[in-house]
């Protein structure tokens, strides 16, 4: 007998929606990165080498203009200060007084310059027969006669007298009292001098091995 109810039609299952995959192509992204950072890495560090080589030359440039001209200009000059000699000429132009008294004792010879008559003389003459001893006489000495005569008396001595004169000097400098603050300037300067002048002052000082 058939059934009066009616039959119910099973409905199929829903199936899934498949899901859309993506899928991205494969970049091999190693060998070129690794090529582009090698490239970058060797311009950066050549720069870095210019820029070294640049600064480099630059600060020997700098140490041999202070070492040579600044620091060894200031010690060998005060070496040569300390070694120096203050020399001159100065005229000397001045009036001495004198005051003084002068004792004369001495023998010497007078010259007559002029006639000299020589009253109540005593002379003696002989000449022939006739014979005068002793005799007073007035006589006349001529001008030009010699007369020896000894000297024995003091003079005394009052007057300026004009000086003019050269003096030379000579004064070396190490044996005044600049000696010691030239020695002190000279220790000053010459523990910074030494330390730059041991410092190398060119690229081959630097990679040319110490004896």
């Amino acid at each position: 007998m058939e059934s009066d109810q009616p039959v119910q039609m099973e409905e199929p299952e829903a199936q899934p929606t498949p899901q859309r995959q993506w899928r991205f192509p494969k970049l091999k992204f190693g060998p070129p990165f690794w090529t582009i950072a090698s490239v970058i890495s060797l311009a950066v560090n050549l720069i870095l080498l210019i820029i070294i080589f640049v600064l480099g030359t630059q600060l020997f440039t700098l140490k041999n203009l202070i070492q040579d001209q600044v620091l060894g200009g200031l010690f060998d000059n005060f070496v040569l200060m300390d070694q120096a000699h203050i020399k001159t000429t100065i005229p000397v132009t001045t009036n001495v007084p004198a005051k003084f008294d002068l004792v004369l004792n001495t023998n010497t010879t007078v010259i007559l310059t002029e006639d000299t008559p020589i009253n109540d003389a005593r002379v003696n003459l002989y000449t022939g027969g006739l014979s005068i001893t002793n005799a007073p006489a007035n006589i006349v000495l001529p001008a030009g006669t010699h007369l020896p005569i000894a000297l024995n008396l003091t003079v005394p001595v009052d007057q300026m007298i004009p000086v003019n004169l050269t003096v030379e000097v000579d004064i070396p400098l190490n044996e005044t009292e600049l000696h010691e603050p030239f020695v002190g300037l000279q220790e000053v300067v010459r523990p910074y001098y030494k330390m730059l002048k041991d410092l190398p002052g060119s690229w081959s000082e630097i990679f040319t091995p110490m004896p």
